[in-house]
């Protein structure tokens, strides 16, 4: 599959890129090059940029009100109670196995917030800052590339447990904030701007790496921080800190890149 989303073939390309945006309505009028012969192949089509003014950062400068990540369908958000999170009605997860069994990681959010937004195949597929903050680690995870569409959501256990992800754990003024990248069905691929691919190649063990504060990027709230090869989801972790969730985040809304979600 990830090699045949990257045919070069223009009249297959250019039929792949037609069928997706007639099969989910894609809104072509935001993306920065409509042109369907501009994009090489139809993977460049599906992590295509959008104009600039399609997409506002709310409140840009303030780091205690949190945007969102990515376009998306709301799945979950909350508390984290007992040091789990929610996946569906009757069905929570583990923080500490989320974050592949990193003590030092999961124990900064114990008692904390979390929220689930899922790309749909329609969706802009580029990942971006909640808030500025400094890069501390990046953890690759191993694991299966199930399906996150709602069917799984809600009849998978652990679902967000077991599928491939990145954890990319970041300080921020309001201390420190995780946005995880969970892989799924079809490519899994997932890059990050600081590392370019991640994954593939799939591996069998978690690794993780730190970054010192002299060279560890910063990135400004709404900045490009990663972006999927193929839809997923996208869990985003804060401490136990006041936090006011945005009237319009609500489970199964519909949410825009930059869209205010939640203050502190």
């Amino acid at each position: 599959m990830l090699r045949f989303l990257r045919i070069r073939w223009t009249w297959l390309k250019n039929l792949q890129i037609r069928l997706v945006i007639k099969l989910f309505n894609v809104d072509m009028t935001q993306v920065a090059t409509p042109d369907l012969s501009s994009f090489e192949h139809f993977n460049a089509f599906f992590t295509r940029a959008m104009k600039p003014e399609a997409r506002p950062i709310a409140a840009a400068e303030d780091n205690n009100r949190y945007c969102s990540p990515v376009d998306g369908t709301v799945s979950q958000f909350g508390n984290i109670q007992d040091n789990k999170l929610m996946q569906a009605k009757g069905i929570d997860y583990s923080l500490l196995r989320l974050v592949g069994a990193k003590d030092n990681i999961a124990g900064q959010f114990s008692n904390g917030h979390f929220a689930t937004i899922y790309l749909s195949p329609r969706d802009y597929h580029r990942i971006h800052m909640p808030a500025g903050g400094r890069l501390i680690s990046m953890t690759y995870i191993p694991g299966r590339l199930f399906s996150v569409a709602d069917q799984l959501v809600e009849n998978l256990p652990n679902l967000f447990t077991r599928n491939e992800r990145v954890v990319c754990l970041f300080e921020t003024d309001n201390g420190p904030m995780a946005v995880i990248l969970v892989g799924a069905i079809f490519v899994g691929c997932m890059d990050t701007v600081w590392h370019g691919t991640v994954s593939p190649p799939h591996r069998h063990c978690i690794e993780h790496i730190e970054y010192e504060a002299s060279d560890a990027p910063v990135l400004n709230k709404g900045e490009e921080m990663g972006r999927f090869n193929m839809g997923s989801t996208v869990i985003v972790l804060w401490p136990d800190q006041p936090m006011e969730w945005d009237k319009a985040f609500t489970c199964s809304a519909t949410v825009q890149m930059g869209q205010e979600i939640a203050a502190t």
